[in-house]
Formats: structure tokens, sequence, C-alpha cells
């Protein structure tokens, strides 16, 4: 394969990764891995020919198991950490790509839009030579990573409260902060309470919906306008919204987040699950196609 000797540092990330105390980043393991199975499972032909190449032999042809791999090599890639979220004005619920995609030192372009946007490009140039100046496998990983990321809603959040990490909750009896409720516990709850085989039933339900209750919303899900391979500003710009109307409404520093929160917000993560697979297909189709 071609890529085969790139995919030898990332091996070696990965095992230096995995000797490492579990952290949880993004929507955590499972909702990465829900994100890029229903991803995997709407490839076009040539987009799967093209994911089964650039994925390292290891992989076993199956994108959710590096679907995490971003968070995983954020100890090694240090310029990498804000390439996941965005941070916005607090109390505007607005996103704008020329105000707020930038790192904390002000470079434009660094953040998980840009990102996006950059691994993009340089997954366009697959096929055109066989001697690529990127690593391909890793802008695939990456790129696959962040669409999930941008569907988080919390990773498009406040700037004082990075997102909801320095705002603390109890989640039930367990204390936590309100970006982890996001990102994991919401989803982990669900599982505990309505999967019986856990992640494997989750995705299952979520592809049904996608293709049943769901189904007529799919297209304008999939839409990219003005010709563009890649459209994170939409996502964005949902997510922003997503956190004013549901992720911090109603919650104060030191907040006990039980069965009410749960059952009026596990939706709205369902939806973003859904449509962050739904999209990520969508643009690798595109980019592959």
């Amino acid at each position: 394969m071609a890529v085969a000797a790139a995919t030898l540092p990332l091996l070696l990330v990965l095992l230096v990764a995995a000797a490492l105390p579990a952290t949880s980043h993004g929507w955590g393991v499972d909702g990465h891995l829900m994100v890029c199975q229903i991803a995997q499972g709407r490839l076009s032909g040539a987009a799967a020919a093209a994911v089964k190449d650039l994925l390292p032999s290891y992989a076993g042809n199956n994108l959710s198991s590096l679907c995490s791999w971003a968070d995983d090599v954020k100890f090694r890639y240090h310029w990498s950490s804000p390439l996941h979220y965005i941070d916005t004005p607090d109390g505007l619920c607005t996103y704008s790509y020329d105000r707020d995609c930038k790192d904390e030192d002000g470079v434009k372009g660094r953040c998980v839009a840009g990102a996006i946007n950059n691994y993009t490009s340089q997954l366009l140039t697959y096929g055109r030579s066989s001697a690529s100046q990127y690593n391909l496998t890793q802008a695939l990983l990456f790129l696959s990573h962040f669409i999930g990321d941008i569907h988080q809603p919390l990773h498009v959040g406040f700037t004082s409260d990075r997102g909801g990490n320095t705002i603390d909750v109890h989640w039930y009896r367990r204390k936590t902060v309100l970006h982890h409720v996001w990102d994991a516990s919401i989803i982990q709850t669900a599982e505990d309470d309505f999967y019986s085989d856990g992640v494997a039933d989750y995705i299952d339900t979520l592809t049904k919906n996608i293709t049943g209750a769901w189904s007529e919303q799919v297209p304008s899900w999939e839409e990219c306008g003005k010709n563009q391979t890649a459209c994170p500003d939409i996502y964005a710009t949902e997510s922003i919204t997503a956190a004013c109307d549901w992720a911090y409404k109603g919650v104060d520093q030191d907040s006990t987040l039980e069965d009410a929160y749960f059952s009026s917000r596990l939706p709205v993560v369902n939806l973003r699950l859904a449509q962050g697979g739904v999209r990520l297909a969508a643009t690798l189709n595109r980019i592959f196609g």
C-alpha cells in the first residue's frame, strides 16, 4: 500500500497512547465510534475503497476503531489541541469564522472548522500523486474526528467557560463538568438505561432513525452549499445554537443534573451524533468521488 511507510509512526503513537491513562474528549470514545461507524456504512464505492487504502492494516478496514486517535495523540501533537473546538463570544449564541476561528494566540484558522477545511484540502490530493506531501492516513483520522467534534454543541461554546469545562455540576451523584456531560455522560447513561448491548445497540437505533424517522431530513444534512466539499460553518452555527438552547440552558455553577435534563437533552445528542455520521460520509464521498 502506498501509505504503509507513513503509518509506521502512527502505530508507534498508538502504542504509546495505549499505555497512558484513559481520558475523555470530544464525544468521548463511544460517541466518536458511533459517528465513524454510521459514516462508514454510508460510503460510496470509491470512498470506501479510498478509506480502506488509507487506513493502516491493523485497523481491519474499520474507521471507527481509530476515530478517537486525534484525542489520543494530543500529548504528542500539542499543536493539535486548539483544533478540536471553537470559542465564541459569551452570550451572543452566534458563530463567525472570521471572528471566532483562531487559537488563544490569535492565529487565524486554528479551530475545528479550520482544521476540517485543512484536512479536506489535504485529502483532495489523494490519487493525484504517488508521493503526496501530506500524511493522508493522519488527514483521514483527523478529519473523521473533527467532524464528530464540531457536532458536539459545547465544542462551539463560550470563551469564558471553555465550552462548559469550568462549569462544575453533578451528573446525578457524580461530580463532573458540563462539557463532560455532553462528551460522555449523556451517552453513557443512555447506554446503561436503554441499550442492553451497549454502543452496538445504540448505533443500530440511530441508523434505523436515519433511514426512517429522519429520512426526509437527511438530504438537507448532506448538502454543502456553493460547491464546497466541506461546510463546517453550517455545523458550527448549529452547535452554538444547540449549546445555548440546550446545553447551557438552566445550568448554573454546581447544578445537579438528573432525569429532567437527561431526558430533554438526549434527543439533541442523538440528532447530533446522527448528523455527524451522515455528514462525515457525505464529505468523504465528495472528496473521493
